[in-house]
């Protein structure tokens, strides 16, 4: 059986054993592109999943970016010419046991997450800097996310400058299994300097003592790569009363929070193993673009898929389609590293950022970056690539591209997970408006 079946029929049947490609030797391999261009490039190690632009005052765009892994936490690049952007600052990470996967910027507040190696240890949470000069972030709070069974926070999001919506861990929060320890989180942020929790909701039977039992019938080890809790969450000022949430194998969630300190369920869609990453919302056409993460090298968790959902009727979200594979996946996924889907460019709220309610731009790990085309949504089509050439030091002997952001130029930034810096790329596609 083709490993790349359609996803409707992995769907329905729910196969979730696939037999792993054994990589093959290290090897340079060329860059390859299709209706996008390489035009700058900037070193930086361990590209994570957060970026963000600010515009000073005297014209300067200044883009953050978060760091996968340590020592670093995030990096401030001037972008203001996109062929030769310069590192403007670079901020540590306060532990070794500390990373800062992830970042958001609204008005004049930064929000960087704060994630722990392990359960149990300091400094988890998020920070929140003042943009007062948007070159050098000053931290002015910081919001305590650890406890005995938390890892701190995995996402941060704003909406706004006055409330963070979050995916993490608690000092009073009791997984069922291990792998759950994280859930939604809502914190009110209008005085930085003592951020607080507002509201909350889990998956049902997540936490001990819930009514619910727990939602595991996938069992996994304690120590497995995926679970039932969230990783992103996204939230639009349009839209302030709805959260969009990939629950990982949770699956897609639907919230309704006009009420912040009352989270509930509108829906909850599950399906075998996905690793729903993000529930990308285009209301202009009641859609939602659903991304699962390929966690494992050599596509031995694949395939894993983008979809398009029809969310028309919110409470019962119906799978239109599934992007297609490029031809060459099983030459992709012996290249080294992960191989498949992980980000999708959220049309971020705020800043000088693209809008597009057509093209979905993603980011592949080995796959690179990869434009999705959804004028008609139950036949997307693949519009534009770009792949990079293997990059030096590599430790998977390919491209592993985590995350990508777009500015109201078109410009496409694409960050490495390991060693390949941060790309700067123009597609014919992405015209500003």
């Amino acid at each position: 059986m083709n490993r790349f079946l359609p996803f409707v029929f992995r769907f329905t049947l729910a196969l979730v054993g696939v037999a792993a490609v054994t990589p093959c030797a290290a090897a340079q391999v060329p860059a390859a592109a299709f209706h996008m261009t390489l035009i700058g490039h900037a070193e930086m190690s361990s590209g994570g999943e957060g970026f963000a632009m600010k515009l000073t005052s005297g014209g300067r765009r200044l883009l953050y970016v978060a760091h996968e892994s340590g020592p670093h936490c995030f990096t401030i690049f001037d972008v203001t010419d996109p062929i030769a952007p310069m590192t403007v600052r670079v901020v540590d990470t306060n532990s070794a046991d500390v990373r800062c996967n992830s970042l958001d910027v609204s008005g004049n507040i930064l929000a960087v997450a704060a994630e722990t190696k392990q359960q149990g240890q300091p400094g988890g949470g998020f920070s929140l800097y003042a943009l007062d000069d948007p070159s050098a972030p000053r931290l002015v709070g910081t919001f305590d996310a650890s406890g005995p069974h938390s890892r701190g926070v995995h996402h941060v999001w704003l909406a706004s400058d006055r409330v963070a919506h979050i995916t993490g861990g608690a000092a009073d929060f009791v997984p069922n299994r291990k792998s759950d320890d994280q859930f939604y989180r809502i914190v009110d942020i209008s005085d930085p300097a003592h951020p607080k929790e507002i509201g909350r909701w889990w998956y049902p039977g997540q936490r001990v003592g819930d009514a619910e039992p727990p939602p595991n019938n996938i069992p996994l080890p304690d120590d497995a790569n995926q679970g039932v809790r969230p990783h992103n969450v996204d939230v639009f000022p349009g839209h302030p009363n709805r959260a969009y949430v990939g629950y990982i194998d949770g699956g897609i969630v639907i919230l309704d929070i006009s009420d912040l300190g009352h989270p509930h369920a509108i829906s909850i869609v599950r399906y075998v193993g996905p690793f729903t990453h993000t529930v990308f919302p285009i209301f202009a056409r009641n859609l939602a673009f659903v991304s699962e993460e390929a966690v494992e090298d050599a596509c031995a968790d694949g395939p894993k898929h983008m979809a398009v959902w029809d969310i028309a009727d919110e409470t019962k979200p119906r799978l239109i389609s599934v992007v297609p594979y490029a031809a060459n996946s099983p030459e992709l996924c012996k290249r080294g590293g992960r191989y498949g889907p992980h980000n999708i460019y959220e049309d971020k709220p705020y800043g000088p950022t693209f809008k597009s309610d057509r093209y979905m731009i993603t980011s592949w790990f080995g796959g690179g970056v990869r434009i999705f085309d959804l004028a008609d949504p139950q036949h997307p089509v693949e519009a534009a690539y770009y792949v990079p050439a293997t990059p030096p030091g590599s430790p998977k002997n390919a491209p592993q591209i985590n995350d990508v952001f777009v500015d109201d130029r078109g410009i496409v930034y694409a960050c490495d997970r390991f060693s390949g810096g941060l790309y700067l790329l123009s597609s014919d596609l992405l015209s500003p408006r």
